[in-house]
């Protein structure tokens, strides 16, 4: 009898671990099985806070195929349970739930990118944010003075203060951060280049740099010639000259530019002519890269040029002088027209 009892305990060991290396090795099997996806590509979002219970049941609402106990109990036996990180993710079929949860634990959050560009206004900057799929848009409704107020920038104006480049976020983060980057890095970047600026400048602060280095983005595309041009304006600046340069009018005139440049557009006081006004204009009209930045900096040794005019080709002809100027005037737009009275 007592033969029997020790005979049947041993065949319910075994059973037991043959059942439970059968569990092992189906789990085993599952884990390194590519899931069933509803779509090539499916997103989901994890929110702070969230165990591996909740997201597995996350994921699978978001339409892959998987047994949200299933994928908790591998997340555990593997120690990864508890290291799964918040955010957008972004996962293609063929994933494993091994693989699927290495992911996971690592934070690798599916990225979006946006193109901020040199010579852009703050108007295009907060238009190509805001219609970025990829952006939460917490611009929305938002005053430009409450914008600045809530990335912490001390400008009153958002024209120019924001470093144009390609910047890459974690998908569905606001566009408030990108803005917040983009601040802190036209701070930063301008704040080394005018300690390292050329002695004897007539430019009081790094903001008036930043205004000078807006119209040099915005008068020319030519890297060789910025360095010439932002040196006229220093000239002009230095002997008490009005700058007079166009692109400084059509963003006084904003949405009423009709696109063609007129006398009486000159001759139309607002604070951002300089044909009317002196000095510089009361902010950037532009977001200048750093190219116009060093140039605004560095300008060349342009030899007392005061002047200058558009070839058609891009690059510029410099005089000292207006009789030269309007002899190159002549030469190179004779055939374009005059402005309109």
């Amino acid at each position: 009898m007592k033969k029997k009892v020790i005979a049947a305990l041993v065949s319910l060991v075994l059973l037991c671990v043959a059942g439970v290396g059968i569990l092992i090795g189906g789990g085993w099997w599952y884990a390194h099985r590519p899931l069933d996806f509803a779509t090539p590509v499916i997103e989901f979002n994890l929110p702070k806070g969230a165990g591996m219970r909740q997201a597995a049941n996350v994921i699978a609402a978001a339409g892959l195929d998987v047994d949200p106990r299933l994928l908790t109990w591998i997340a555990r036996a593997t120690g990864q349970a508890k290291a799964i990180k918040a955010g957008s993710y972004e996962i293609q079929s063929g994933i494993t739930p091994l693989q699927l949860i290495a992911k996971l634990a690592a934070g690798e959050v599916a990225r979006g990118e946006v193109r901020l560009v040199e010579g852009w206004t703050f108007r295009q900057f907060r238009a190509a944010l805001e219609s970025n799929a990829s952006l939460e848009n917490d611009l929305k409704g938002l005053s430009e003075g409450e914008i600045l107020r809530r990335i912490g920038a001390a400008e009153t104006s958002a024209e120019g203060v924001f470093f144009p480049d390609t910047y890459l976020f974690d998908k569905h983060s606001g566009a408030l951060a990108v803005l917040k980057r983009a601040y802190e890095a036209m701070q930063e970047r301008l704040a080394l280049a005018w300690v390292g600026r050329s002695p004897d400048l007539p430019l009081a602060s790094p903001y008036e740099a930043l205004i000078l280095a807006s119209i040099v983005e915005k008068e020319t595309g030519r890297s060789a010639d910025r360095g010439q041009i932002a040196a006229v304006f220093v000239n002009r600046l230095r002997v008490r000259m009005r700058l007079q340069t166009d692109p400084t009018v059509i963003y006084g005139l904003s949405d009423t530019f009709g696109g063609r440049l007129r006398r009486i557009h000159l001759d139309t006081d607002h604070p951002w002519n300089t044909y009317t006004r002196d000095g510089l204009p009361p902010t950037p009209i532009a977001m200048p890269g750093m190219e116009s930045i060093e140039a605004a900096l560095h300008p060349a040794d342009a030899g007392g040029y005061l002047y200058f005019v558009a070839r058609g080709d891009g690059s510029s002809e410099f005089s000292r002088t207006l009789a030269e100027h309007n002899r190159a005037v002549d030469r190179y737009q004779r055939n374009r027209g005059a402005k309109g009275q």
